[in-house]
């Protein structure tokens, strides 16, 4: 069984490694950052299946970091779990009302808290909802990052596999360069539009000997899509 993906956006550190070692314990796949800026750079580079939030994060506030990423497509669906200092019932409902899944005030137990974890994703999100992407013969596998073309399995750059991860997840819809950059690579890496191209090659390569290149269509002047269509 496939590791679950949690990130801990949390500023003070033995807190952090605290939670982190009780979840590398009960055997989660675990990610840090200090605020939400690393947060923010850690989900563009792989999207966890939940997040573990504290509420009073230096810069922007992990309430409004919540409220902010509920309104992403990308992570409208991601699971969050609040932790906080604050334990009046007032403050829990507007944890809850902002995007929030679950809330676990501080000092918490650690078991109690890998309980929730796993109950926050038995209710379901995007990597359990189904972790199978599949257009026509082509399937991505979400938790083990497999790609097969038909039984074949295909070798490609983390690059490639984020690009084909997105337009899968995102069919018929025509992405422009920039926005590619800022749902693939994500708005805190500056790299320039063509980059986009270079990687659209590359894995056009990769699906070339199977036939599956083709679904990676370029609409001129406008970016690209992902398609089943001709």
């Amino acid at each position: 069984m496939n590791a679950k993906r949690i990130l801990i956006v949390e500023d003070e550190q033995p807190i952090r490694e605290m939670v982190n070692f009780a979840l590398t314990d009960a055997g989660f796949e675990v990610r840090e950052a200090a605020d939400a800026r690393q947060a923010q750079a850690s989900i563009a580079e792989r999207l966890p299946d939940l997040i573990l939030m504290d509420w009073m994060l230096p810069g922007l506030s992990g309430i409004d970091f919540a409220r902010r990423l509920k309104r992403e497509e990308l992570t409208r669906e991601l699971p969050i779990i609040m932790l906080t200092a604050r334990a009046e019932e007032a403050d829990k409902v507007q944890g809850l009302e902002n995007g929030s899944d679950d809330y676990m005030t501080k000092p918490f137990s650690p078991r109690e808290l890998v309980a929730r974890i796993r109950a926050v994703l038995r209710r379901g999100g995007p990597a359990a909802e189904d972790e199978l992407l599949r257009a026509d013969g082509l399937s991505l596998d979400l938790a083990s990052h497999r790609v097969n073309a038909g039984a074949t399995l295909l070798d490609m750059g983390p690059t490639e596999y984020r690009l084909l991860e997105f337009f899968m997840s995102h069919p018929e819809r025509v992405y422009s360069r920039s926005q590619l950059l800022d749902r693939v690579w994500g708005s805190n890496v500056y790299v320039e539009e063509r980059t986009v191209d270079v990687h659209i090659r590359r894995l056009r390569k990769v699906l070339e000997p199977h036939g599956y290149d083709a679904l990676i269509q370029t609409v001129r002047g406008a970016g690209y899509r992902f398609s089943t269509r001709a």
